[in-house]
């Protein structure tokens, strides 16, 4: 009776892994071979390819993620949404992915009467979003969902920290980055340190954020995905950023057309055919 339940439990669990792919929310079939990457036919200009039936939207949506983020569009701080996540004092679980780095862990994301809760929050080395233009260095994703299925991703660009940004709390990064040595390699797990995000929500709520509906940044690149980008960086320390970077390697979808235009990939083949 046990092995039955605990295959059971097992099928179910790869079911909602290949539903819910791209968010990471259940992520341990990923870690063992990822079926998508960043370089040559594994890449983002394939992922179509990869697998046609599961990925049109990478190839063929029009509201697709990540954008060059306009400073003259960014709210009012006033605007922005409710975000929460309590301390891990015991430390939280730590993936290596294959194709991101990811930590477990809770919080809730209060948009108007909505609520979403925290799956998990994962890193990409560059940034995958850009604020006119300009990229960083490494960004976090934070990936909440509501009770309807629906998803909202919280997105902090990352900056090398400078002598002129001391004033920005860099122990969070720092605490994770000390945890990286023990996941080189995917499939690897381990625990973190103690985690705190209070100064993290005070950044958050202490600076504007651009809103838009866009999309997953990997397969299936499902769109309808509700996004909030603090338009403020937060800082690395330049020895933490060299650790993310060497564990999780390049990672970043290229930028996409402007939401409500045409896929770049489907403009190139029209561009093609001609």
């Amino acid at each position: 009776m046990k092995s039955t339940l605990l295959l059971t439990f097992t099928l179910v669990r790869c079911v909602l892994s290949h539903e819910l792919h791209g968010t990471s929310l259940h992520p341990r079939s990923e870690a063992v071979s990822p079926s998508f990457g960043y370089h040559g036919l594994k890449g983002p200009t394939n992922w179509y390819g990869i697998n046609p039936e599961t990925n049109t939207l990478c190839a063929k949506g029009t509201h697709q993620s990540p954008i060059d983020v306009s400073s003259t569009g960014c709210g009012p701080k006033s605007a922005n949404p409710v975000f929460h996540v309590p301390a891990v004092p015991e430390g939280a679980e730590f993936l290596n992915l294959g194709t991101t780095v990811e930590v477990i862990a809770n919080g809730t994301l209060i948009k108007g009467s909505k609520m979403f809760n925290l799956a998990q929050f994962h890193f990409h080395t560059p940034s995958e979003h850009s604020v006119d233009g300009k990229y960083y260095p490494m960004e976090v994703h934070f990936v909440f969902q509501a009770q309807d299925q629906s998803l909202s991703v919280v997105g902090f660009l990352i900056d090398l920290e400078t002598p002129s940004s001391h004033h920005i709390d860099a122990s969070l990064l720092g605490t994770i980055a000390k945890s990286l040595e023990r996941i080189q390699h995917a499939g690897d797990s381990t625990n973190t340190g103690a985690l705190a995000f209070d100064k993290l929500e005070q950044h958050f709520a202490a600076h504007g954020t651009f809103q838009y509906s866009g999309s997953l940044t990997t397969p299936p690149c499902s769109e309808g995905v509700s996004w909030v980008v603090s338009c403020t960086p937060i800082v690395v320390r330049a020895a933490d950023y060299l650790a993310f970077r060497d564990v999780i390697k390049f990672n970043a979808r290229f930028t996409q057309n402007t939401p409500g235009e045409i896929n770049l990939i489907d403009n190139a083949a029209k561009e093609l055919q001609r």
